[in-house]
Order: structure tokens, then C-alpha cells, then sequence
């Protein structure tokens, strides 16, 4: 039945610089335009000056490179400083020395996605101790050892996203396998705990989860389990990849394989990246939230913090620039917005 369908990209090591701002990216920015740097509730403003730094998973990596840039482009509105550092691989502890140094220089505000749930806490609660403000993005710490959690969207959106994707892309029924990032990510194994649940219900009884690999966030090493994916299952007719590096290496192995066409691939990636797969005809469409904005939302969340608009509880509001006014839910988590799917007809309209 394969080979009816089309299939459903890679992740170059020279994604282009970021657009900043995606008209329709993020539907839950606000309409109502922009408002005066960290008003909160109308009456709270933004401290100047403050220091504020992004630690990715990995520098480098063209999605953190789009994130960060969004952060930088907020903390220059509102007239802070900015700085980006971070380890070149995401494995768990890679990220403590890089927060132990910026505690020691006073950061004001570190943004950080964690590569590990646990790894980093005893870093970041130091980090908070000597003054910092905490906020995680794109992958959350242990809630405890953070002030926020500024999320892409709901796991339960995204998994909803990817299962739909992939079902439709093989016709409703057939094997398929997930292509992770590492084995300890915790948005990533929140989501695929997710997916698993989703597909339970009964629409999706055709279609078997086999297995889950991971390529640890590494081009060369998720090209190879994907590989290994086709050898071990002759017949698998899809692939879910919930990380731009996986997903990209997956689509640069179908290409220029005997499978392109026959095993359907989605996943979580960006336009520019994805691009080429969708026109060849490997990619049917895939998605994602705009990681501009949610780098943007992430240092505005933290400078609010670090400004006393908000504490970070349950309620509290703060503006987030362009965004619009977000309110802070249940465990300190901020979430951006659905994602958006991209296939042929959308994906010339964006540049990121």
C-alpha cells in the first residue's frame, strides 16, 4: 500500500538567520498590536539594563540559533543586554558550567532549554540563590528548580499534530516509528507518551508504533537510525521526528533512497530547512511553532520576572512586546501558541 502515498526533511548546518516576526505563526498572539515594553496589566514596566542569557541545548544548532535570536531581538526592545553561550553537544550535563559561570557574572535573567529534567537543577537553583531569574524554554527542568516554563504549545497539541499528520500521510493504517532526539529530553519523551495515549483512540487502531529511536539531536547519527529504521522494518510505512535535527536528517536519507515516495515522514521542522523535501515530494507537510517568538516570549517572561511585574504564579499577567498579554498557568508554565502546519502551499511564506 506504500506506494500510493507520498511520503513526508533535514536540518542543514546553515539554516538561514531568523525572521523574527511570522504573521500567523503564533495564533495566540494578540491582535490588538503592540504595547509599551512589560506593561503588565497596564501598569508594569520592564527594568533597563538588564542582563539577560540564553543557554540552548546546543549552540549551533540552526533551531536554537532562530530561538536565541528572538530572545536577542526582545531584550533589545527593552533595552537590556543579551548574550548567547552554550555547550556544541546536548547531552545532561553539558549545560552546569555554562550556568555556574553566568551566576557568577550576575546574570539578571538566564533563559535555558534543559537537555536533561534533573541534570541542571542544583545549577539552576545556585543560579536563582545568588539572584537570577529562571526561565526554561522549549524543554522544561524538574518545575521545581525553575520560576517559568515558557512552552511551544500543549504536548497534548503537538502530539495530536503529529499522530493526525502521519496517519493521514499513510493512508490510515500501517507500521511506524519515531526518530527522537536524546533518550533523556523531556519534551520530548512528554510528547511521545502523549503520542503513544493518542493513538489509542479509535481512528488510529490501524496504525502500530513499533519502535523509538533517538539521534541525540545529531545530523550524521539520526541519518543512521534512520537507516536502521528501513533495514530492521522492511515494511514501515512511516516515520514521526518531533526534533528539527531529526527530522531534516530523515528527509536528506529518504530523498536519495529507494524509499522516497513509499515511507511517509513528519515532524517538527522549520520552513527553511524543509523546504526542498516538501517540492521534491519526500515530505508531504510537517510542523511547527515559530521559534523566533518563542525565544522572544521566553526573555520577556524572564525580564518580567526580574522586573517584579510578576512573580510567576498561577494568574499572574505580564505583555510580552508584539505577543500581547500572556498569563502565567498552573506550574509556572507560559505557552505560546498551536502549530502550524507546512506543506506546499504555505511554506514559501515563511523564512525561518
Amino acid at each position: 500500500m506504500r506506494g500510493t502515498r507520498t511520503a513526508n526533511l533535514r536540518l542543514g548546518a546553515s539554516v538561514l538567520a531568523l525572521a523574527t516576526v511570522l504573521v500567523g505563526t503564533t495564533a495566540c498572539a494578540s491582535d490588538e498590536g503592540s504595547t509599551p515594553s512589560g506593561g503588565a496589566s497596564g501598569d508594569g514596566t520592564i527594568r533597563s539594563g538588564l542582563s539577560v542569557a540564553f543557554l540552548p541545548k546546543q549552540v549551533n544548532n540552526p533551531y536554537f540559533t532562530v530561538s536565541d535570536n528572538g530572545g536577542k531581538a526582545a531584550v533589545a526592545e527593552f533595552k537590556g543586554e543579551y548574550k548567547e553561550v552554550g555547550p556544541s553537544e546536548a547531552s545532561a550535563s553539558s549545560q552546569v558550567s555554562y550556568l555556574n559561570t553566568l551566576t557568577q557574572q550576575g546574570s539578571d535573567v538566564i533563559a535555558v532549554s534543559a537537555n536533561d529534567p534533573n541534570a541542571i537543577c542544583g545549577a539552576v537553583n545556585q543560579a536563582r540563590q545568588g539572584g537570577a531569574k529562571v526561565v526554561t524554554f522549549d524543554s522544561d527542568t524538574n518545575p521545581d528548580c525553575r520560576d517559568l516554563f515558557v512552552n511551544q504549545v500543549t504536548g497534548q497539541g503537538i502530539a495530536e499534530t503529529q499522530v493526525k499528520l502521519i496517519s493521514e500521510a499513510i493512508g490510515g493504517e500501517g507500521k511506524i516509528a519515531i526518530l527522537s532526539a536524546t533518550a533523556n529530553a523531556t519534551n520530548q519523551n512528554a510528547w511521545i507518551e502523549l503520542m503513544k495515549t493518542e493513538l489509542k483512540k479509535p481512528e488510529y487502531a490501524k496504525v502500530q508504533l513499533v519502535t523509538t529511536v533517538y539521534g541525540n539531536d545529531e545530523d550524521q547519527k539520526s541519518f543512521q537510525e534512520t537507516q536502521g529504521l528501513l533495514a530492521s522494518y522492511p515494511d514501515l510505512e512511516g516515520i514521526v521526528s518531533p526534533t528539527t535535527v531529526g527530522v531534516a536528517a530523515a528527509a536528506r536519507y529518504l530523498s536519495g533512497s529507494q524509499y522516497k515516495g513509499k515511507v511517509a515522514l513528519t515532524g517538527l521542522g522549520t520552513p527553511n530547512q524543509m523546504r526542498e523535501f516538501v517540492k521534491n515530494g519526500t515530505v508531504k507537510n510537517f510542523a511547527l511553532w515559530n521559534p523566533a517568538d518563542l525565544g522572544y516570549l521566553a526573555a520577556y517572561a524572564g525580564a518580567a520576572l526580574a522586573s517584579g511585574i510578576i512573580a510567576g504564579k498561577e494568574g499572574d499577567r505580564f505583555t510580552a512586546g508584539k505577543l500581547g498579554e500572556y498569563t502565567v498557568g498552573a506550574d509556572g508554565v507560559v505557552v505560546l501558541g498551536p502549530p502550524t502546519v507546512f506543506d506546499a502551499a504555505n511554506v514559501d511564506q515563511f523564512d525561518f
